[in-house]
């Protein structure tokens, strides 16, 4: 699942103006930890920055880019850089599905 509508709504009661923060903030983190990913230069960084997103995605109910935050946590190094694009991917996902179930 992409986005769970049914998880956000148990924070919000269905408060479209704090599901727009709680959205903003998600895509502002999801911003700050990608840029963070591409910089790592070292595992601690590295974890960090997709631990925190994996967190906040999964926080508001986008769990597919939790899932990628996941695999991309436990990936070695020689991995990063693909992993930057499916966590890039999984996040374009994620706001497209949330910008269009908010809107309905």
């Amino acid at each position: 699942m992409i986005f769970d509508r049914d998880h956000l709504n148990r924070y919000t009661a269905g408060d479209a103006a704090l599901e727009a923060e709680l959205v903003g903030l998600l895509r502002e983190q999801a911003t700050r930890c990608l840029a963070a990913m591409e910089a790592a230069t070292d595992a601690n960084a590295w974890k960090a920055a997709a631990h925190t997103l994996k967190g906040a995605a999964r926080g508001v109910g986008a769990f597919e880019l939790g899932e990628a935050c996941q695999r991309a946590e436990e990936a070695p190094q020689t991995a990063w850089p693909l992993m930057v694009i499916e966590v890039r991917r999984a996040a374009d996902a994620a706001f497209a599905e949330i910008d269009s179930v908010l809107a309905a």
